[in-house]
């Protein structure tokens, strides 16, 4: 049995593993108590809108390379396989962004691909920034701004800034060609790594200080993908004859990502996002149980697209080694 065999049954255990990992922690009785409540019309919530706010995300992470991919497509599955690592895997919601990268190979330099995914997660977390002062101007028509919702939410919004904006002055700093130079003079990584890291640094710093166009598209991309998101918080609920409104949705999905944004180091937020969206649900008037059921059938949605993402990567990753550049080209280039 080859190796690139091997990766792929590996990829594939990985994948099913996830999946028990996820119906488990779900519960089979509610999962399936979620799956006849909505009948057929569950097909409908596992297309739309997530396969709308997937094209829409990736246009968006388009606009950070220097050089975009020509093939959308191909792009579209390494997407897809990079969230599934970050959704499936405890990695703390980031382990997938150097698989894209490398998946991206050869048609994309390894330090092209690893400096779009850094540009990227911060265009998405600005557009969440975004995403959440527009939940809160909605949310402000909805409920008191002295409810403690509200002034939670508030609070959160600000540390996001704070949490952004270091990210991106670190950046700018050139944070990883220090690292590794420090990492060096300690002799914990390989001088020959360095150029590399140095010209990540070059090529983000140029992204942000002579592409500042494309990087407003791509954020405007994000908060546009999030917007089409909260379609789905409304299909739903309006699926299980409950009453809801569409600003109501945009601000309970505004709110919903701030839980998921400062719960990131746990895995597809598990728990956190439950809890968070039954408080939210309640805080709205319309029940802590519908929203343990959304977050339930959201769930469910997740693991349909994470699966796919796994095979996604199983797929990606079997190419034959010949259209993989060497990485030490990268490094040197």
């Amino acid at each position: 049995m080859t190796g690139r065999v091997l990766v792929r049954l590996l990829l594939l255990v990985v994948g099913l593993s996830v999946v028990a990992y996820l119906v488990h922690q779900i519960g089979p009785g509610v999962v399936w108590s979620a799956l006849q409540s909505l009948s057929w019309r569950l097909l409908v919530v596992f297309l739309f809108p997530i396969s709308i706010v997937v094209v829409v995300d990736t246009l968006a992470w388009r606009f950070t390379f220097l050089r975009p991919p020509r093939a959308l497509t191909h792009l579209l599955g390494v997407r897809l396989a990079g969230e599934a690592v970050n959704l499936g895997t405890p990695t703390a919601s980031v382990g997938g962004e150097p698989v894209k990268a490398y998946l991206l190979r050869p048609g994309v330099p390894l330090r092209e691909g690893l400096a779009s995914v850094i540009v990227d997660k911060t265009t998405t977390v600005t557009a969440l920034i975004l995403f959440l002062g527009l939940g809160l101007l909605v949310g402000a028509g909805l409920l008191p701004v002295s409810s403690p919702l509200m002034i939670t939410m508030i609070v959160l919004l600000g540390l996001e800034i704070v949490c952004v904006a270091g990210f991106v002055i670190v950046q700018l700093a050139g944070v990883l060609g220090r690292g590794g130079r420090l990492l060096a003079r300690f002799r914990f990584a390989p001088a020959r790594g360095q150029a590399m890291l140095e010209g990540m640094d070059q090529t983000v710093r140029a992204l942000y200080l002579g592409h500042q166009g494309r990087l407003l598209v791509s954020v405007l991309g994000h908060l546009l993908g999030f917007a089409l998101g909260t379609l789905e918080i409304y299909l739903i609920v309006r699926f299980l004859d409950v009453p809801i409104s569409l600003p109501t949705a945009l601000a309970i999905g505004a709110f919903g990502s701030a839980v998921k944004f400062f719960s990131f180091m746990i895995p597809a937020s598990l728990g956190a996002l439950e809890g968070g969206n039954m408080a939210i649900f309640a805080a709205f008037g319309l029940g802590g149980a519908v929203g343990l059921t959304y977050t339930l059938v959201r769930r469910l949605r997740e693991i349909v697209w994470i699966t796919l993402g796994f095979t996604l990567l199983s797929m990606l990753s079997a190419r034959p080694a010949s259209l993989v550049e060497p990485q030490l080209e990268d490094g040197q280039s």
